[in-house]
């Protein structure tokens, strides 16, 4: 069949030209409506929780940690519940592949990769804006809840701008000198906000806070005024030794009342001493700080359930120490396969932190029997017979030191006088339960595997898969509404 092409032709332009025009139109209000379909519901509320050193391996421990063992079922953790994706966290190039806690902190406060030590710094020693600091500017409240100083390096790297994270004194100044970010605060700090130069509290005070330094004042607090709330010198206790265990869960459900406003708040929340016990290897005091995190979150789970419109993610800034849980048993019949073996059920019983016991052994005689009775498990006489020397150990480095003359004092760190003994109850520990550490650092260091997120509420979707940890900044100024 022969096609008239001089008909067909102007035809087939007309025909193109009113579907064009008619893809134009509706194209127009697809793209509107698609931003509208596409575009996230920002949350009101957006708490941001950091477990400082909590690699995949403690998520793991604290499972097993966590396990009852009267049932024939591994129970799920709340972590288990919410795990959406995992993170990167080295820091800029300069620095190398491993992060601090500062260069981590600053990626997920702000979008942007910077060198270890900086505070709210990029490469260039330039201030870049936080998720908290943008959330303050466009109305919302916000906060910082942390089991350590206040001013150390995670929180700060969300409250202030500085080129090294030791200078703590500096950054405490700037929470007053730069502005006040934030409309509550918990942690410690006390060596920091009250000094002979400067008392930091009251020029708190009299920008209108409410102070309060034991854990008993936070049920009379008015609601509102804005909160500063410190509770040890530096920072708290050990979970293991703290008057409340599960004091960062305390803080948290007294902050999520503080902050509430019909503009939303956003929060950060740190678990700041797990990473303390990867550095120390002490996996009795890194498992309870875990435990402390997990009850944050199983009530953040039941604040979301009544507060839908909040979001909550969750992540590490890195992992510590190199943990790992198990160890190959040896056989006792060549017919018998070897087991593989975690036991943390010796570190449920335990009622106080070896560093609490290595200081109370210090101080005193002791017995087997009586260590047994403070570790919660029964000691060898070979572990005894290792106390011994460790105590004596510690007594001769001590008399050392003091007969430095006092420029060789400035010129080390002062020892600790029960630290040889705290280095054999971590061994029989570690021993007892089959725990071993990676890290090749005598204080066990940080390490450079990825890290697990977990969110959930409104906008956890956002978190799912691989992403880097500037990535979770960037994802959460978003949900703040920057564009």
């Amino acid at each position: 069949m022969k096609i008239n092409f001089k008909r067909f032709v102007p035809t087939l332009i007309t025909s193109l030209i009113i579907v064009s025009s008619a893809q134009l139109h509706a194209g127009h209000n697809t793209v509107n409506f698609a931003s509208h379909v596409h575009k996230p519901q920002l949350p009101k509320n957006i708490i941001m929780v950091v477990g400082d050193g909590m690699g995949p391996a403690y998520t793991s421990a604290y499972r097993y940690f966590h396990d009852d063992p009267t049932t024939p079922e591994l129970e799920q953790t709340v972590f288990d519940r919410h795990f959406i994706g995992s993170s990167s966290t080295h820091p800029a190039p300069e620095s190398g592949y491993i992060t601090d806690s500062a260069a981590s902190a600053t990626a997920l406060a702000t979008g942007v990769k910077t060198y270890n030590a900086a505070i709210g710094l990029d490469i260039h020693r330039q201030p870049v804006q936080s998720v908290l600091a943008y959330a303050k500017q466009s109305g919302k409240k916000t906060g910082v809840v942390v089991t350590l100083q206040i001013n150390h390096a995670t929180p700060a790297s969300y409250l202030a701008h500085n080129v090294h994270r030791y200078n703590y004194n500096d950054i405490a100044d700037s929470y007053i000198d730069d502005g006040i970010k934030a409309d509550l605060y918990l942690g410690g700090g006390w060596q920091y906000f009250i000094r002979d130069d400067r008392n930091l509290v009251n020029e708190f005070v009299q920008s209108g806070f409410q102070y309060i330094d034991n854990y008993q004042q936070l049920t009379n607090l008015d609601n509102n005024k804005p909160v500063l709330g410190l509770f040890a010198d530096t920072g708290l206790p050990w979970a293991l030794d703290d008057s409340n265990k599960h004091r960062l869960s305390m803080m948290t459900k007294v902050a999520t009342q503080q902050l509430e406003n019909t503009q939303g708040y956003f929060m950060l929340i740190e678990g700041s001493q797990i990473d303390y016990g990867g550095h120390a290897r002490d996996i009795a005091a890194a498992m309870t700080e875990m435990d402390d995190l997990a009850k944050t979150l199983e009530y953040l789970e039941y604040y979301v359930t009544q507060n839908p419109d909040t979001l909550v993610v969750v992540t590490a800034d890195h992992s510590t120490g190199g943990l790992s849980i198990g160890r190959k048993t040896a056989r006792s019949d060549a017919n018998i396969n070897s087991k593989y073996l975690w036991k943390p059920e010796y570190l449920r019983s335990m009622t106080m932190s070896p560093e609490a016991i290595a200081k109370k052994l210090s101080t005193q005689a002791f017995s087997q029997a009586k260590v047994s009775e403070l570790l919660s498990f029964d000691i060898s006489k070979a572990d005894m017979d290792k106390l011994t020397k460790a105590k004596l150990a510690d007594i001769n480095i001590i008399k050392q030191y003091q007969a430095l003359s006092a420029d060789e004092k400035k010129a080390q760190r002062k020892p600790r006088p029960y630290q040889s003994i705290y280095n054999v109850l971590k061994q029989i520990i570690d021993h007892k339960t089959n725990t071993g550490w990676g890290s090749i650092s005598p204080s066990g260091t940080h390490t450079g595997i990825d890290v697990p997120v977990f969110a959930f509420g409104k906008g956890s979707e956002q978190f799912k898969g691989f992403q880097d940890n500037t990535d979770i900044a960037k994802k959460i100024f978003s949900l703040l509404g920057k564009e």
